[in-house]
């Protein structure tokens, strides 16, 4: 019995060298994983308030930034991203330049999440150009000048031959081609169940393509958070996953590269086994962040954090009491209250009830729009360690100077 070798191919020109785009067999097991992860995610955004669901997106915004840039050995300290967000940018270059880079990312998120919201399938490869021009176009020209001297253009595909490692990408001149096949393939299926298989498989092939002559990785990362975002509404972060799982990441990206090994492992060119186990991880990868985030959001567990840090805080600080803690709980489930309502439901006196909220919006616990404005609860990253442990660890350890 003849056995159909690898085929050895020199410089990839058509589509068809990179199939399978979608593993095909085994997809019952795919499907019964992906459907709790999107059973799941559906509750998340009935477990708080609206405005509260509204801070913690602007909290995984800058702790997707992070972490997508981590995983490209580039990242900032969290507090250098929140000083970003405020304006303030460090004195020495390096950390200003990954400052910018850090809320150039958010920046472009926020903008990719609009257009999704308004119906567009981020799976498509005008949105994946669009997440690579919306990301770097707010860079400045020495910002996205690469080590060897390159600068990266915003959203325009490469226009020579790159090598990532082993790989070598598709001819510059056929990439359009490759990622009109991906567009038939990944838009043409909306149901449910195969939502994260599709997702996964066009992560894999995206980057395989090498689209861009840089930025691949991220500009992929953001188009992956946008295509989750029907089911995950913003309120999990698969960089997160990806980025505790570096090491893994890349060996289940480049393991997926292979080349079909024989007769029992599909009909195309790539192995299609090794893109189903890309796909099983993945999957894997999404249901840790989704139900770690359910235990984040528990309102039991949610309302002893509250207290705990209150309680903790208050042995430092006599300005925070412990009657903070109910109007506190009581803003993370129904949202915004007017300034007179907490100060009533603390049960102090008006003026020690108002020398509390002050203290509460210095300390950043509470946010306000105004003077006389309504406030809400926020998620400053020096009380992460209480609200919301390891979701963020590294935000409660020390700046580098």
């Amino acid at each position: 019995m003849l056995t159909n070798k690898p085929q050895t191919i020199a410089q990839y020109t058509h589509p068809r060298q990179f199939e399978p785009l979608l593993p095909q067999q085994r997809l019952d097991e795919l499907r019964t994983r992906t459907r709790a992860v999107v059973e799941k995610s559906f509750q998340l955004a009935s477990r708080a308030h609206p405005t509260t669901i509204a801070s913690l997106r602007e909290l995984v915004r800058a702790m997707n930034s992070y972490y997508s840039n981590r995983i490209e050995g580039q990242s900032t300290h969290p507090l250098n991203i929140a000083r970003a967000l405020r304006k303030d940018f460090s004195d020495k270059p390096d950390v200003a330049q990954l400052q910018r880079l850090a809320l150039a990312h958010i920046d472009a998120e926020c903008i990719l999440e609009q257009r999704v919201a308004k119906g567009e399938n981020a799976l498509s490869s005008a949105f994946l150009v669009q997440a690579h021009e919306e990301l770097y176009v707010r860079l400045s020209t020495a910002d996205r000048t690469t080590v060897d001297g390159m600068v990266v253009k915003p959203g325009f595909l490469r226009t020579d031959q790159v090598a990532i490692g082993r790989h070598e990408p598709p001819l510059w001149s056929s990439v359009p081609d490759f990622l009109a096949r991906m567009d038939e393939v990944y838009l043409r299926d909306h149901s449910l169940d195969d939502i994260l298989i599709r997702i996964a498989s066009a992560h894999h092939r995206a980057a395989w393509v090498h689209p861009f002559y840089d930025g691949n990785g991220r500009a992929v990362r953001l188009q992956t958070h946008c295509a989750l975002w029907p089911i995950s509404a913003g309120l999990w972060s698969m960089s997160r996953g990806l980025a505790r799982n570096r090491d893994t990441y890349y060996a289940k990206l480049h393991a997926a590269d292979d080349h079909r090994q024989g007769d029992l492992d599909g009909r195309g060119n790539l192995s299609e086994k090794m893109l189903w186990e890309w796909c099983e991880w993945f999957i894997a990868i999404a249901e840790d962040q989704v139900n770690f985030m359910t235990k984040m959001l528990s309102l039991d567990e949610m309302k002893a954090r509250i207290s705990a840090l209150v309680i903790f805080r208050s042995q430092f600080d006599k300005g925070i009491r412990e009657e903070a803690i109910v109007p506190l709980f009581h803003m993370f489930l129904a949202g915004p209250m007017a300034r007179g309502e907490f100060q009533q439901m603390t049960g102090l006196g008006e003026r020690t009830a108002r020398s509390l909220l002050s203290k509460l919006i210095e300390t950043g616990l509470v946010v306000s729009q105004g003077h006389t404005a309504p406030v809400q609860i926020a998620f400053p990253l020096d009380a992460l360690q209480f609200l919301l442990p390891e979701l963020y660890p590294e935000a409660a350890t020390q700046a580098p100077e």
